[in-house]
């Protein structure tokens, strides 16, 4: 399946392959990305890393920023 995503951090929008029944977390580690540095939506919709994702779904990443 084909997943397109959003990554704010790099403002750039890229398809990515996955593997039937593929969940968030799938996603992340395909794309190297540690889950606790971004939040995940779908549509208007934040969505855990145990979630599914279905084929041609629209996903956007945002960087979580911290400090003290």
């Amino acid at each position: 399946m084909q997943i397109s995503v959003f990554f704010d951090r790099e403002n750039k929008e890229k398809t990515i392959e996955l593997g039937g029944n593929a969940s968030v977390k799938d996603l992340l580690d395909r794309m190297n990305i540690n889950p606790v540095t971004v939040i995940v939506s779908r549509g208007n919709n934040i969505i855990t890393e145990d979630e599914k994702v279905n084929d041609k779904d629209k996903i956007r990443l945002f960087s979580v920023i911290s400090g003290g």
